[in-house]
């Protein structure tokens, strides 16, 4: 083989070497633009992976966890830029799932407004002397108003029980806070209120969270969060309620006014003093609920409620004004309408003391 055949073979290999380490950039810069395209993706899933049906009866905790406390993001779903993404509101006016990618430049600079003026649907302002605060519902941030600062967003708000708000979905809500304060990192954070059928208001919330950067090492949760109020029966179609057994404590603003004007006969200035302090209390109720990232409990004044005043006792027993409820088939009557198998779509609705009229029993698992 002369000199110039071993040139001309050596330059060949090294153009076929350049050739092939050329292809392998090629591949490589196209695979981590594509990883690249799937950490910046702002069009979410939005499918709905839980039914009412699929989750156990609220037995005395106020979450449980939800495949296996594995959430089911898509790949594609996951951003280390921060967005969100709001569902519109459905033809009943009810909203859907909402989704973010929480980073620290997406949280709040300034305190929270009011959002008094947000109905959302099955809203009712209602007391209780039994519920922390009075007021039964709260306008309920979907996403916490401490991580996205999203107020008065009419997609973002749902009407859920204190209950809801503050022992289920706030402690998943300070987590996430906190994780991203302290790392700078991302979370992806999915919330699906949970409808049966048709009812205004939700049976509970679905909270799924995954932290990017570090593949779910530092935050990573599944759960439904119960809208249930203890001791307090809720008709989930409308939003109706009634304290669940005993006197009923229910009253709103223009219950108590109602009630004033009785006491007040002779004495003319307790109306007037009573209404001072009802105004007061729902000064300091929005108050209050600024300081929380889910939630505003603010009175309504003015709005009624069917379930103000004390329960009239039944000779025969029960009360005549204390609404329970009836199973298609069973022989006792409950304080909520999907306790155990109950079908809340098949449970009637009649006072305690008719429901021991038809020899129904007291359920001992709900009361």
């Amino acid at each position: 083989m002369t000199e110039e055949t071993e040139r001309r073979l050596e330059t060949e290999v090294q153009e076929t070497e350049t050739e092939q380490e050329s292809e392998a950039t090629e591949i490589d810069t196209a695979g981590t633009a594509a990883k690249g395209s799937a950490l910046k993706q702002t069009m979410p899933s939005t499918e709905v992976t839980v039914s009412v049906a699929d989750i156990p009866a609220y037995n005395g905790s106020p979450y449980v966890a939800v495949n296996d406390n594995v959430p089911q993001f898509l790949e594609t779903d996951l951003s280390t830029s921060s967005y969100e993404y709001y569902s519109d509101l459905d033809s009943l006016g009810r909203c859907g799932v909402v989704y973010a990618c929480i980073g620290t430049d997406l949280m709040p600079t300034e305190e929270r407004g009011s959002i008094g003026s947000v109905k959302p649907t099955g809203w009712h302002t209602v007391k209780y002397d039994t519920v922390d605060g009075k007021y039964l519902y709260n306008r309920c941030h979907l996403i916490g108003y401490q991580l996205s600062g999203e107020n008065a967003n009419v997609k973002n708000l749902i009407t859920g029980t204190r209950y809801l708000n503050v022992d289920g979905m706030l402690p998943f809500e300070n987590m996430v806070a906190d994780y991203v304060k302290e790392t700078n990192h991302h979370v992806m954070y999915r919330v699906t209120p949970v409808f049966d059928g048709d009812n205004l208001l939700a049976s509970g919330v679905q909270i799924e969270a995954e932290s990017v950067e570090d593949n779910g090492e530092g935050i990573l949760f599944n759960v439904y969060c119960y809208n249930v109020q203890p001791n307090v029966a809720i008709d989930y179609a409308t939003g109706d309620s009634s304290l669940a057994g005993g006197d009923v404590a229910a009253q709103n603003d223009a219950a108590a006014d109602a009630s004033v004007d009785t006491a007040a006969a002779s004495y003319k200035g307790a109306k007037s003093d009573s209404n001072a302090a009802s105004d007061s209390n729902a000064d300091q109720a929005d108050e209050s609920s600024k300081s929380s990232g889910s939630t505003d409990q603010t009175a309504d004044n003015g709005q009624t409620s069917d379930n103000s005043g004390t329960s009239a006792q039944n000779p025969s027993g029960g009360s005549d004004t204390l609404m329970v409820y009836k199973s298609a088939t069973g022989d006792k009557y409950h304080s909520i309408n999907n306790c155990g198998r109950m079908n809340p779509n098949k449970a009637t609705q009649i006072t305690e003391a008719e429901a021991i009229r038809q020899g129904l029993g007291k359920c001992s698992k709900c009361w």
